[in-house]
């Protein structure tokens, strides 16, 4: 019997399948405890989907390559689902070109105190140089994260890390610190938790409605231009004195 189960393990672990149902399984079980315990903020189902499938992995010991392969699908549906989020943002184009103006001014700002505020508390805690440049462009969504680090000089798969932890700590806090201080318009909202928190957290905007989803996906796309053009000349322009 316990031959016949190591043999069926090792067919499943090997199956594209089984990486494929894990990673479903981990986010509805996240969805479930997230809705089950009033949508505490703690419980994200994104943060433990990725502490599940970390356990997993660690207890069955399937390589993380091997897990990716078969989860190829989902990411793959990544790209369809960043373009899906043009549907809700046609929907409040009407808002979004009344707040035009401040919209721009809070990307610019907003762009570079991520970057900056990174760089100063890395530098301020005796971080490398090549971390400082791996955190500079960590509010980008990830591909364009990894690409402005190689770019700068910095490590794109720590970046990929800091992203991650950087969206899921948006996710987690963003709507509990914008209620602290006040701020109840579903347009800011969205739109500062998208530049700060890019994917993740503009599925969280979502769950806070329409109009902030819609401005938070907005948010995360125009952080990654902003982010790929001013994460390069605010490096250069400290050059000297912190790198």
């Amino acid at each position: 019997m316990t031959a016949r189960l190591a043999d069926l393990w090792a067919t499943l672990a090997t199956s594209p399948l089984t990486a494929l149902t894990f990673t479903l399984v981990a986010y509805q079980l996240g969805g479930w405890l997230y809705r089950v315990s009033g949508r505490w903020a703690l419980l994200n189902p994104v943060l433990l989907a990725i502490l599940t499938l970390a356990a997993v992995l660690w207890a069955t010991g399937i390589p993380y390559a091997a897990y990716f392969d078969g989860a190829q699908l989902v990411h793959f549906l990544l790209g369809p689902a960043t373009v899906a989020l043009a549907v809700p943002l046609y929907r409040q184009f009407h808002q979004v070109r009344r707040s035009a103006a401040a919209l721009l001014a809070a990307l610019v700002c907003g762009s570079l105190t991520a970057a900056g505020t990174a760089i100063a508390i890395g530098w301020l805690l005796g971080a490398s140089r090549e971390t400082l440049l791996s955190l500079a462009p960590k509010s980008a969504t990830t591909p364009i994260a990894m690409g402005v680090a190689e770019q700068v000089g910095g490590l794109p798969a720590l970046t990929a890390v800091l992203v991650i932890l950087t969206g899921i700590v948006g996710a987690v806090l963003g709507p509990m610190v914008l209620r602290l201080i006040r701020v109840k318009d579903p347009r800011a909202a969205g739109f500062a938790i998208g530049l700060a928190a890019h994917g993740i957290g503009t599925a969280r905007a979502f769950q806070m409605g329409e109009v902030a989803g819609a401005f938070s996906g907005l948010a995360m796309g125009l952080n990654g231009l902003a982010t790929a053009l001013l994460v390069p000349l605010l490096v250069a322009l400290l050059q000297g004195v912190v790198f």
